[in-house]
């Protein structure tokens, strides 16, 4: 009697060690890093980790000067950061319920006060800043590492006006229109900072492409049942 030996399974590609992306969705290969004056801290929640179409993993290997912690909290912003640091020369990224459109329409980066003003001295305000805090998570989830790190409140506070709708379209729904994916939030606020507009434009470009590739992937995956469509809802988002 001859035993069938089933032919070995088809192994599946390894996530990126870099972005930990599947590898049809990394795009690793056109990352150039950019030397960053101004020093990137991103926080990211534990529950927040999404290999397919999260940005902070690719986000931080675009700067020389960049840092990425996965937790809920830290005693300080040198506990998170690994060195010392000053968080009163440092900004922390953080919408929360403001409105950049409503209390500043024409700047696209918007300082606020302790109590969520708008900063009288916007130019004063965001001056010799020598580091950004970018929480990643959703809504909630950035929300929480908001308040688990008191020590935030030191920094300067600043919220984003983008005039344009995140990339992400309809691939993921966002709360709210002046939403944005980390990396395209870090882009502008970098960009802006720094005035070096070729940043935004870089990290705009890498974003693109992670999209185009998620997008060329779902394509080849068999369409689920009409019935599986019409119970399927995106889940909403939304960044600081």
């Amino acid at each position: 009697m001859t035993e069938t030996i089933p032919p070995p399974e088809a192994e599946t590609p390894a996530d990126c060690p870099s972005c930990c992306k599947p590898a049809a969705l990394c795009v690793c290969d056109g990352v150039v890093p950019i030397e960053n004056r101004i020093a990137l801290l991103v926080l990211q929640h534990p529950q927040e980790q999404d290999k397919t179409l999260g940005t902070a993993r690719l986000l931080t290997l675009h700067f020389t000067n960049a840092v990425m912690k996965v937790g809920l909290s830290w005693p300080s912003l040198a506990k998170a950061l690994g060195r010392p640091a000053d968080p009163l020369r440092w900004a922390v990224l953080y919408l929360g319920s403001a409105n950049a459109a409503a209390l500043a329409p024409e700047q696209e980066v918007v300082a606020l006060t302790a109590k969520g003003a708008l900063c009288p001295d916007q130019a004063k305000a965001l001056a010799g800043i020598e580091g950004v805090i970018v929480l990643d998570g959703t809504w909630s989830q950035a929300k929480a590492l908001w308040w688990r790190n008191p020590w935030v409140l030191k920094c300067k506070r600043v919220i984003l006006g983008p005039k344009h709708p995140s990339r992400y379209g309809r691939v993921r729904t966002e709360p709210r229109a002046d939403s944005l994916s980390t990396i395209e939030a870090a882009g502008l606020l970098l960009s802006r900072l720094e005035a070096r507009p070729e940043i935004e434009s870089r990290l705009d470009e890498t974003f693109q492409r992670m999209l185009d590739a998620f997008k060329a992937a779902k394509a080849r995956l068999p369409k689920p049942p009409a019935a599986d469509r019409r119970r399927f809802h995106p889940r909403g988002r939304g960044k600081r």
